[in-house]
Order: structure tokens, then sequence, then C-alpha cells
């Protein structure tokens, strides 16, 4: 969380959340934002990124997307799921118009292509700090969580697999929990940009859903707003 909240034009201490799986550039990274001034709490694995910025989400998290554990897009959607709201900076060497595309319906706000300027990178960092400022998490008070590592839905000691577009269907749900999700955002969340995506495939996707909430005793389903999409309540 912020330090301080100061004047326009003055110092703002930031806390930057960092999951990069490569030491040299995690150190490389981690120095010139300390050197900015801001405090940097950083990890190499999605899982680890997971527990650490769920409860206390940075005011801006660089999150690598080939982790060694995890797809950092299914990282950036677990926490959205887990109600933490801070900007995140999708760092990858994958810069093809469809991966940035899937980088921003996982729930990032930014984009940066390795190899990069570090010069670039902190002036991104504060244009997402400046532009929303972070919130504390909100509870995730569905008794279900999301494994990015696993690919998996948990509730309680209960656990079932999931493939990676139930995943990410998933994850939108429980992201806008109460929200109605249209067909047409769920589609894009869920496959590749361009992807043709029948009627009849969301929908038995969405039953395969069900079916595993029902197999984990979760408290909550997938409703069917006709004509719009689909609610998790």
């Amino acid at each position: 969380m912020r330090k301080a909240r100061l004047d326009s034009g003055r110092t703002v201490t930031l806390t930057i959340g960092l999951c990069e799986d490569d030491d040299e550039l995690r150190g490389v990274i981690r120095s010139a934002i300390e050197r900015d001034g801001h405090e940097v709490r950083a990890t190499a694995a999605g899982a680890d990124a997971l527990r650490m910025f769920t409860d206390s989400p940075p005011d801006v998290l660089i999150l690598d997307i080939g982790l060694p554990d995890a797809d950092g897009r299914d990282v950036c959607m677990a926490l959205r799921a887990n109600g933490v709201t801070c900007p995140v900076l999708f760092l990858t060497a994958r810069a093809t118009v469809p991966d940035r595309v899937s980088g921003f319906h996982s729930g990032g706000d930014d984009y940066l292509a390795k190899p990069f300027a570090l010069a670039e990178l902190l002036v991104r960092v504060a244009a997402l700090a400046k532009r929303s400022p972070a919130d504390p998490a909100a509870q995730n008070d569905l008794g279900v969580t999301l494994d990015p590592t696993a690919h998996a839905l948990r509730h309680g000691e209960r656990r079932v697999a999931l493939t990676p577009t139930e995943f990410r269907l998933m994850a939108a749900l429980v992201a806008r929990r109460d929200e109605v999700m249209r067909r047409a955002a769920l589609v894009a969340t869920a496959w590749p940009d361009g992807a043709i995506v029948h009627d009849n495939t969301l929908d038995a996707y969405m039953a395969r859903i069900r079916r595993k909430l029902r197999e984990v005793r979760a408290e909550v389903t997938v409703e069917t707003v006709r004509g719009v999409g689909y609610v998790l309540r």
C-alpha cells in the first residue's frame, strides 16, 4: 500500500509487487524501482504471488507471463477473482497482438514486451499508480477459490480440476460475482482473439462448470440470463 499520499508534484512512495522468475532480471528491476524511491515485494513463482498479494495488494503489480509454475495471465485472473484490484503490468517475450489482447482480457492493465528499457518500465508503473490507486482486496466470500498452478477449483477440502478454458471462465465469473456477464465478454476472456465460438459451445462449458461446482459442494452456481449471458450467485 502507499506509505504516503502527498500533494501533486511531490514524491509518493509506492509498494510495487514483482513476480519474475529470472533471478538476474528480477534483481535489475528491483534495484531500479528501489532507486526510484519505492518499496518492492518480489517473488519468482505464481503460487507465491497469489499468496503474497491477495491479502496485501501492492499499488502496482509487475507480473511475468512465462512463470515456471503457472501462466501469469491465470495468476492475474485468480487475483481478480480474490478481489484484488491493483493495476497489473504484464512482462512477456510474447508480443503478438493476440498475446496482448489475451493479457488485457485476463485483467491486465498494461503490457511490456521483453527486452525493454528500465526507464520505460518505471514510467509505465508510475502512470498505472496515478491512474488507478490500489484498494484493499475485497473479501471473496463465495467459499470457492481458484488455483492457477493446478488449474483447480477448491471449496474447503474439496478440489476439482479445471481445463484452461473452464478456469478462465470461472475466474471471470468469480471476479464479477452477482454481475451478469454477457456472452461476448465471456468468449473474449476464455478463447483466443478471433476464435469462432458457437453459442452451444459456451453453454456446454457452463454446464460443465455447474457440474464441477456441485462436485465440490459449493454454495454458489452459474445461472443463465436468457438472451444476455451468465451470472455467478
